[in-house]
């Protein structure tokens, strides 16, 4: 054999082996190892309940912070609360633990419409990947379907918490605005079974069913870009991270950083429609565009960042967390004939 020869035989070779990698990247795979675990891959019966758990966890410690960024939200201004420290002192002072956890068991119901979406979100995901379509859009697509099933769930549930949340919060200080539309009496040492029944017996008897899904467009306008975006920023900045990250560097961290990132990202870009939908909800305006002027009216340009920071801390505690539970559930729920292939 010729130099020559053999020099076009190993060229063709090295554009071979580089084609390989490039795909096995591409596919969720690289170095040997699996970097996305796939829906066919898992065992069902293991991944279900021990999601669930897991998600029951997170909310258990970190609801605090949705309550302190749903109360920044709905006040006038800042005349209740100048910031999320002093939010979260003022409700403490006033009404202990307590208080930082109203709402908690009826929002706790998320965890049911958590793994309708999950399943939604790895279905289409296994559909997309069938039609050959790369990682990003089956994540941009999958987070967006399952955003849709998981608030058409949740939404109900979602109004009846976040009046829970917000009531008694006008005795915090001189509140212009109502934060109890719907008269609810919530005298101390009232159970919260008591006082969320109420409130789902108020707005059946005003508004019918359909006041359970009051500020449903909303929801579906703020979380299912927001979700959407999120999953497919998650593998993006993923992507990066593998790219500047030494070998040694645990996959597990990598892939909890870049879910925060993602958090980060989508909470800014979706900010002003997340204030909207959680006014729609617990101020019971009549529609979207008279939330929003009625929120320019009050903030102008400070409604790009109302509620932000409470909104990037539980967003980014929430995104690392989830992903640290869902990423370790799916390592664990994993068949055998992958466990090989899995890195840590």
């Amino acid at each position: 054999m010729s130099d020559s020869t053999g020099v076009t035989l190993m060229a063709k070779a090295e554009v071979a082996d580089t084609s390989r990698l490039q795909r096995g990247v591409e596919g969720g795979k690289a170095d040997g190892y699996i970097r996305t675990i796939e829906w066919n891959m898992m065992n069902k019966t293991k991944f279900f309940p021990l999601s669930m758990l897991s998600s029951f966890s997170v909310r258990c410690c970190l609801f605090p912070l949705t309550v302190i960024k749903t109360q920044l939200q709905v006040q006038h201004k800042s005349d209740v609360y100048k910031g999320m420290i002093d939010c979260a002192m003022k409700i403490y002072r006033s009404e202990g633990v307590p208080g930082l956890y109203r709402g908690f068991w009826i929002s706790s119901v998320q965890i049911v419409s958590g793994v309708f979406y999950i399943s939604t979100y790895e279905g289409v995901r296994h559909l997309l990947n069938d039609l050959g379509a790369g990682h990003r859009v089956k994540a941009l697509v999958g987070g967006g379907c399952a955003s849709l099933v998981g608030q058409t769930i949740i939404v109900p549930f979602d109004v009846i918490s976040q009046h829970a949340m917000v009531l008694g919060m006008s005795a915090h200080a001189g509140s212009k605005a109502d934060m109890n539309p719907l008269g609810i009496k919530s005298w101390p040492g009232r159970s919260r079974l008591h006082i969320s029944m109420d409130i789902g017996r108020e707005i059946l008897r005003r508004d019918g069913l359909r006041g359970f899904y009051r500020g449903y467009t909303a929801s579906l306008m703020a979380y299912v870009p927001n979700s959407a975006m999120w999953w497919a920023f998650y593998h993006l900045y993923q992507d990066e991270l593998y790219r500047i990250c030494p070998y040694w560097v645990s996959q597990l961290f990598i892939q909890c950083v870049a879910g925060s990132l993602g958090g980060f990202t989508t909470t800014i870009l979706t900010n002003p429609l997340d204030i909207v939908r959680a006014r729609l909800q617990v101020h019971r305006l009549d529609s979207m565009g008279v939330a929003f002027r009625e929120l320019w009216h009050e903030e102008k340009l400070n409604c790009f960042f109302k509620g932000l920071s409470a909104r990037l801390v539980q967003s980014a505690a929430f995104s690392f967390s989830i992903i640290l539970g869902y990423e370790t559930i799916k390592r664990i729920a994993i068949d055998e004939q992958y466990k090989h292939l899995i890195r840590w």
